[in-house]
């Protein structure tokens, strides 16, 4: 994997396509024993979860539906502290067994805000599952019940991942070089 360059930044192989996959593979083996006979709804968190999402759901052989919702918190390599809903979830979770797929957690502020809006609609059980977690940039308590890598407090790329809206389509995760 050779050094790439984006907006005038500098990136460095971080996670190679291989070892992503494998670790996906594990979660959905994971996730079919947890969910056997349950029929989930995964609600996939957009933009940056459709790489995972999709990866995933081509590994799960439950039965299980999925659907997706757009929540937003980034500008360019920093949170904007500031969670904006853009498109909502018109799917009844009412005693449904709900798994929320995300690409990344960090401060954490996205789905501190998201979650309670699940539970108040009251589904069966409601976990999360996530790509990446930052733990040193966690701020707001969320729960994690599946997690395919915790990775340092460094600002990522690729893999559905983007910098200013480029970057996702990009097979593995690349991390900013010289970043503090």
């Amino acid at each position: 994997m050779p050094m790439i360059e984006l907006h005038n930044r500098q990136f460095e192989p971080y996670l190679p396509e291989a070892l992503i996959q494998e670790k996906i593979k594990e979660l959905a083996a994971q996730l079919d024993q947890d969910y056997a006979g349950k029929k989930p709804l995964f609600i996939a968190i957009l933009n940056g979860s459709f790489m995972f999402a999709s990866d995933l759901f081509k590994y799960l052989s439950i039965e299980a539906e999925i659907c997706f919702i757009k929540l937003a918190s980034y500008k360019g390599t920093k949170s904007s502290g500031q969670v904006i809903t853009a498109i909502g979830l018109d799917t009844d979770i009412n005693e449904r067994h709900v798994v929320i797929l995300e690409d990344i957690i960090d401060t954490g502020k996205t789905m501190n805000e998201f979650l309670p809006q699940l539970y108040n609609q009251q589904p069966a059980s409601l976990k999360v599952a996530i790509l990446l977690h930052k733990p040193e940039a966690t701020k707001f308590e969320v729960p994690i019940d599946y997690c395919c890598f915790s990775i340092p407090n460094k600002f990522v790329l690729g893999y559905g991942l983007d910098f200013d809206g480029y970057g996702r389509n990009i097979k593995e995760i690349y991390q900013l070089v010289g970043e503090e």
